[in-house]
């Protein structure tokens, strides 16, 4: 047991409460009082004197009674532990507006998947249902996905809202996806790689079926030369799909594969899932090559832009992509705990969840054919 502090107590005292209350497991060399924003911080460096992971655990239940949170991270040979005075809460939220928004996903995602068939809005009201195979599909798998997050984040006790579905009838999918609002950090890298890598996974356990479905309810046809008429990128895993139902790499000799509309929306859902997997920032892929590299992993951040910027010779979205990885893809998540490192396991789970940006990797998502 410890002592809860004094009402009066002052900077000095409490850091000598908590020194004393995490002795055991941390060997004080130096305290600083007065760090991080508002000046309301207490630095401690010094060495861990157990696993990382027990320890921070042990630390993070010690510094709770006294009101403060621990951030750990590695400094050259020394360990620095930051009293943070703030408790993150667990409890989930309960936000109306989520679910109102993904009414309005549907909505839209229907609309757009109706427009895909006949643009006519008199057509599209007399038959609302008509996109219904492509929304259905669509909407699985980013409901997947983002379920896959809340999940695991509520299992790992992040606090997480419900996800926010983005309506957009205007564009091709009708949907801009779906944000989660976490209000506290993650613990570890392993947490991190957890909560990133949950959502794509999940998303594809739906994808991958539908999109074998989808494909077997297709028609391989000779690619009309008429305006407007649109082409699917490839990547490699949608490319090796194609083989292996149809024998042959499509587009071939002016023939290709005309989606059936649940084919389509899995060949969405797979090029959402790569976007998202993107190694930069706070999407998944961020996430997932933040818990793999740590501090090194911040490089990707500028290199993604600059990736983006050359796409945009190919295809004109990579250049709105390239400025969303500019002013929201340079900052990096970082765990509470910095020090503890993924296992051997884990570490081969991440570079197999960069390698599947690869293979889902598709260069010229979409191509539309000129008169």
């Amino acid at each position: 047991m410890t002592d809860t502090p004094k009402a009066d107590a002052g900077p000095s005292d409490v850091a000598q409460q908590l020194s004393q209350a995490i002795s055991d497991v941390f060997a004080v060399e130096e305290t600083t009082t007065g760090v991080g924003a508002g000046r309301q911080g207490i630095r401690f460096g010094g060495q861990l004197l157990t696993d990382p992971a027990r320890a921070y655990e042990q630390i993070a239940a010690r510094f709770k009674q006294y009101g403060y949170t621990p951030a750990m991270r590695r400094a050259e040979e020394r360990i620095l532990i930051t009293a943070l005075p703030v408790l993150f809460s667990a409890k989930p939220t309960h936000d109306v507006a989520a679910i109102v928004l993904f009414a309005a996903t549907v909505l839209s995602v229907l609309f757009a998947a109706a427009a895909a068939e006949a643009p006519d809005l008199q057509w599209i009201l007399r038959h609302p249902l008509a996109g219904l195979p492509f929304a259905a599909g669509l909407l699985s798998i980013l409901v997947a996905h983002e379920f896959g997050h809340y999940f695991m984040a509520r299992r790992l006790g992040v606090a997480a809202s419900l996800p926010y579905f983005i309506p957009m009838p205007i564009s091709p999918f009708g949907t801009m996806g779906a944000v989660i609002r976490t209000r506290s950090p993650m613990r570890n890298r392993r947490h991190l790689l957890a909560v990133g890598a949950a959502g794509p996974v999940a998303g594809l356990v739906v994808a991958i079926p539908a999109l074998l479905v989808g494909l077997a309810l297709s028609q391989v046809k000779p690619i009309p030369l008429q305006e407007g008429i649109i082409i699917e990128g490839n990547s490699l895993l949608y490319a090796a799909f194609k083989l292996l139902m149809f024998g042959q790499l499509l587009p071939r000799n002016g023939y290709d594969v005309f989606l059936h509309p649940l084919a389509f929306a899995a060949w969405a859902g797979l090029l959402v899932t790569m976007l998202n997997l993107i190694p930069a920032g706070q999407l998944d892929g961020g996430h997932i090559a933040y818990a793999l590299l740590g501090e090194r992993a911040r490089w990707l951040n500028r290199l993604a832009v600059f990736a983006a910027l050359g796409l945009g010779l190919l295809w004109e979205g990579w250049l709105l992509w390239a400025a969303l990885l500019l002013f929201l893809g340079q900052r990096s998540a970082e765990p509470l705990d910095d020090v503890t490192s993924l296992t051997p396991g884990q570490r081969a789970f991440a570079a197999a969840m960069l390698i599947l940006f690869v293979l889902l990797f598709t260069p010229i998502p979409m191509t539309v054919i000129a008169p």
